[in-house]
């Protein structure tokens, strides 16, 4: 049964680095995949203009290459998510949400070190509610490199994957789109390398008995 799959990134790259063969694996099987990013580059937020084009240009590319069926961004400022009101981004992440009805949602992991990826975990469980979102199904954390392994407040949640997904035929592909982001990969051991992005894939994989996995944490799921 085809599945209408969204991706809630704090910031472009988020999507990729956390699940991104996920993501590819989803389209390969035919599902309908949304790409929703929270945050972006805007001269008003103070980059340049430079800056700003360029992750027009990356955004352009990565959406093509997972070929999603929408992209939506609420071109909120980065890092400062924390002091906005919460009541704001959950109304506007929940327009998108009933905008396209999923039934599979994937978010960041509530203890991550960027304060983005927490206020957005809040914003997107409040629009999890199955009697004012009943189309969503399953929700799932993703991990993202130097976000949920920096995590590192002893009193925290910690990340225990609970579900995993088997991508060993997309890791290559998961690779090729991260390096699309450049300014943000780097040489190992650098944590958004490729050889990290295949290390910690291969982890996941010895985790449940595939060559290259995903980890989630599995917050809900409905089955009727």
């Amino acid at each position: 049964m085809k599945k209408i799959v969204i991706v809630v990134a704090p910031h472009p790259d988020d999507e990729t680095f956390g699940c991104g063969g996920t993501l590819l694996r989803h389209t390969a099987e035919g599902d309908e995949v949304h790409w929703l990013i929270v945050t972006d580059m805007r001269t008003e937020h103070g980059f340049s203009q430079e800056a700003v084009n360029r992750r027009q240009a990356e955004i352009q590319k990565v959406a093509a290459s997972y070929i999603f069926s929408k992209v939506h961004n609420l071109e909120l400022p980065p890092a400062r998510l924390d002091t906005l009101a919460k009541g704001n981004l959950v109304d506007a992440i929940g327009r998108v949400i009933k905008e396209i009805s999923p039934t599979v949602v994937y978010l960041p992991f509530r203890g991550d070190i960027h304060t983005d990826h927490a206020a957005v975990f809040d914003a997107v469980v409040s629009c999890t509610k199955w009697f004012r979102y009943p189309s969503i199904r399953r929700a799932l954390c993703y991990e993202t490199l130097s976000e949920t392994d920096f995590g590192l407040n002893p009193e925290g949640a910690k990340f225990v994957p609970n579900s995993f997904v088997d991508i060993t035929p997309y890791i290559n592909q998961k690779i090729e789109i991260a390096r699309l982001y450049e300014s943000e990969m780097g040489e190992f051991p650098f944590p958004r390398s490729a050889e990290a992005l295949r290390a910690l894939a291969q982890v996941r994989g010895a985790a449940c008995g595939c060559l290259a996995a995903e980890s989630f944490m599995l917050l809900r799921e409905i089955i009727k």
